[in-house]
């Protein structure tokens, strides 16, 4: 069973983004480079993203990245993102049928 491992959220001004959510929540922020930054929260980790448009995305971990890209293509889903090492983590973006994004992690 496919468990959620992560989250994003995303926009074009890192800093007020960091502040809000730290500020409001108390979550651990730390910046990880040019536009990224990891959270820390007291039950998930995530990240601020800096991307033109705002966005919020789960992470669903996987066993078989590749099986589930293709499984949600043929359950009317579309690919944003083929399979992908970022040197952290070999990950994949799709959205719904309604448009959410969703980030598949292979463990």
């Amino acid at each position: 069973m496919a468990t959620i491992g992560h989250f994003d959220i995303a926009g074009d001004n890192m800093a007020a983004l960091i502040g809000f959510y730290g500020g409001l929540f108390g979550w651990e922020i730390t910046p990880r480079g040019p536009g990224y930054a990891q959270v820390a929260t007291p039950n998930l980790r995530g990240a601020i993203v800096e991307t033109p448009e705002p966005s919020a995305a789960l992470g669903i971990v996987v066993d078989d990245l590749d099986a589930a890209l293709a499984q949600a293509g043929e359950l009317g889903g579309m690919i944003v993102m083929s399979a992908t090492d970022n040197g952290w983590v070999r990950k994949g973006q799709v959205r719904d049928p309604a448009g959410n994004m969703l980030t598949l992690i292979q463990k």
